[in-house]
């Protein structure tokens, strides 16, 4: 009976394998696909501190839940305190806490601890992720380390060489430079740290994690490393913000990454995490929640994103019992697993993926009324398809002449469940109005769907 349940896991493990190509940006610019050109929706939770804190029992349990709900990327940092850059084995992963110095021994094997390291762990959860067909999004070095000073030019070269041989022949490895930094603490540490890996992995996609309320676009959209824009619509609440930043409103990153040139995709990477307080450091605060992380998911989608990144607060830095968490973290890592935001997120990737992909762009054009903040709109379409939000069930007012199509098929989808109530099947014209059977109210959320008959 072993033999058999032990041929069962290495079927299953090989078709994860299988499925893992090289990602490639799309021939229109502003998406991704496989090698093999087919969509690739990216649908990432930030595990950040996972090579740290997690032994491999752990891992297991995380990457075997995250594949279950449909997750596709984790982005992990690599090195978070230069200080500090020990796992849970207690292995260091640099020499004297340089970063051009890693620590590495002979051998690999798990049973010898002289022989184990960090980058011996590393490498088994990389892996791992591989394995159940999860690319993992790799931060080199956390942004703070090159703010504070730790990181010099010639020591982000050292380390990005280093760090982009030992991974090269991995396909599932994705590049994030950066790590909540702007682009303009460090400038020349970030260009040196993305010409070192691009140099030595030319194949893999790569771009840069900014700061809150920032976007990678304002100081590198013209490297040549950088092969998307990221931005990090952050953590704090309308009022909490200075009158410069797009606050919420994470649709506006799009709106300016979207058209630049030369064309490139771009993606939420860091929005509001689940359980966290709104402005992060105040713990009496208000905790961003289910419906929030829903908005800021279809928001940016809507808008242009070739996928989004989740959060939540225990999860980004694995909160176990008795330690002093950030942010007023209480919650367990594994409680957290089955946080109702994270096991929302599925929903709108197969929604995405339900209609022709690469011809989807941003459509407020076929709205008669836009709203703002938590009342706004938000509409996407292809060539025989449309699909509008609506956070707080408002009403949607459609300018039926931009759509060029009819009869069409019409249904409400639920963010909250993947569930479609049709309202009209073959109906030979498009209405006008649309309004949602719920009440107005913050997360009573629902996209319309209108799509050409027989399509």
């Amino acid at each position: 009976m072993k033999k058999y349940v032990a041929l069962a896991l290495l079927f299953a493990s090989l078709a994860s394998n299988a499925q893992l190509q090289s990602l490639q940006v799309s021939d229109n610019h502003h998406y991704l696909t496989t090698s093999k050109k087919k969509p690739f929706f990216w649908m990432g939770d930030t595990a950040w501190l996972l090579l740290k804190k997690l032994n491999r029992e752990d891992a297991e349990i995380y990457l075997e839940d995250r594949k279950n709900k449909g997750y596709n990327v984790i982005q992990v940092m690599v090195i978070h305190d230069m200080n500090d850059a020990v796992n849970v084995y207690g292995d260091s992963a640099l020499v004297n806490k340089n970063i051009a110095t890693p620590f590495t021994t002979p051998g690999k094997s798990f049973d010898n601890a002289t022989e184990y390291d960090f980058w011996d762990h590393a490498d088994y959860i990389i892996d791992l992720a591989k394995k159940k067909g999860i690319y993992v999004a790799l931060v080199p070095v956390w942004g703070s380390n090159v703010k504070g000073g730790g990181v010099s030019v010639a020591q982000a070269e050292a380390f990005g060489t280093w760090l982009a041989k030992r991974y090269k022949k991995e396909k599932h490895i994705i590049w994030l430079n950066g790590g909540d930094i702007k682009g303009s603490d460090g400038t020349e540490v970030w260009k040196a740290m993305g010409t070192a890996i691009k140099k030595q992995d030319p194949k893999k996609l790569m771009t840069f994690h900014p700061y809150g309320r920032t976007q990678s676009s304002t100081w590198f959209h013209d490297e040549s490393w950088l092969d998307f824009n990221m931005f990090q619509s952050g953590h704090r609440r309308y009022d909490q913000d200075d009158s410069t930043a797009f606050s919420q409103d994470n649709y506006k990153y799009l709106e300016r990454d979207f058209y630049l040139k030369p064309l490139k995709p771009s993606i939420d990477g860091e929005p509001s995490y689940e359980h966290i307080p709104h402005g992060l450091h105040d713990t009496t605060q208000p905790l961003w929640n289910e419906h929030d992380v829903r908005r800021y998911a279809y928001w940016s989608v809507f808008a242009g994103a070739f996928g989004h990144t989740y959060g939540h607060n225990a999860i980004m830095q694995f909160y176990k019992k008795g330690e002093n968490g950030a942010y007023g973290e209480t919650m367990l890592w594994q409680d957290a697993l089955d946080a109702t935001g994270a096991s929302q997120m599925k929903y709108l990737k197969e929604l995405i993926l339900s209609k022709p992909y690469f011809e989807r762009v941003p459509a407020q054009e076929i709205l008669l009324e836009n709203g703002l903040k938590y009342n706004k709109i938000i509409a996407t379409r292809g060539q025989d398809y449309a699909m509008i939000y609506t956070y707080r069930s408002n009403p949607i007012k459609i300018d039926t002449s931009k759509l060029n199509w009819g009869p069409s098929d019409t249904y409400w989808f639920n963010p909250k469940d993947g569930s479609k109530t049709y309202i009209y099947k073959n109906r030979k014209d498009i209405a006008s109005t649309y309004t949602p059977t719920t009440e107005l109210k913050d997360g009573n959320d629902w996209v319309l769907v209108l799509e050409k008959s027989g399509k």
